[in-house]
């Protein structure tokens, strides 16, 4: 399977600049059954994957192996020039908490805390300020006094979002981040995640349902009879 797909140009990031951030070879992965083999995928500076797929076709295990939250049981991923699943726990952990950052299907907030105080925790442990441009354009800066629980499950989800996007990642992997949202709103996270990994040299992976999504990713795959196929949108 040919890799080399070119990417959309960008002001900020020309695709001759982009350089490696993760690298995923023969890949494979099976629970009662298959779910995918040999699997390779890149993440380039810059750069946003989005992978399709029905539900149980194995998309999220995929982002979970790449998340470093599921050793393979085929295959190797390197990241940083080091093999992911070759480090001791501790340095994964690491890695995971200082360059990776996940949004989940589920929230996992702290449902008897305030918007604030969640993305506080967050930045506490990151060691980062609140950004309060970037929860503007989530349009939950209004919000930052109000429990959690009173929200929406699409405001809930744009703070899982924030909460994660603070961290500053070098990656972020999304598994369905627009699937509580309206289409404006989903446009409008995506305009904020995909202006974030061009600013800062990142990388963004998504896995989705949504089409109108995965178009807007440089690259689209679909995960189907075991295989990650390059698509066009």
């Amino acid at each position: 399977m040919d890799m080399n797909i070119s990417a959309k140009t960008s002001s900020f990031i020309t695709p001759r600049e982009k350089k490696s951030i993760l690298v995923a070879s023969n890949l494979s992965h099976s629970f009662d059954y298959t779910l995918f083999e040999n699997v390779d995928l890149e993440i380039k500076e810059g750069q946003s994957i989005a992978v399709l797929g029905i539900s149980g076709s194995g998309k999220s295990t995929l982002l979970h192996i790449l998340a470093t939250l599921l050793k393979p049981q085929k295959g190797r991923v390197l990241y940083n020039k080091r093999y992911l699943y070759e480090q001791k726990s501790k340095d994964l952990l690491k890695i995971r908490r200082n360059d990776m950052g996940i949004i989940f299907q589920s929230h996992y907030l702290f449902k008897g805390f305030t918007v604030k105080e969640n993305l506080e925790i967050s930045s506490i442990i990151a060691n980062k300020k609140l950004d309060n441009d970037l929860l503007k354009d989530l349009n939950i800066y209004e919000n930052l006094e109000q429990n959690v629980a009173d929200l929406s499950g699409g405001q809930q989800q744009r703070v899982s979002i924030a909460r994660v996007m603070m961290k500053k990642p070098r990656l972020i992997f999304a598994d369905e981040p627009t699937g509580n949202l309206d289409k404006q709103t989903a446009d409008d996270v995506m305009d904020v995640m995909l202006s974030y990994i061009l600013e800062h040299k990142a990388g963004l992976f998504i896995v989705t349902h949504d089409e109108r999504v995965a178009a807007r990713c440089d690259v689209a795959y679909r995960l189907k009879d075991k295989r990650l196929v390059p698509v066009i949108l």
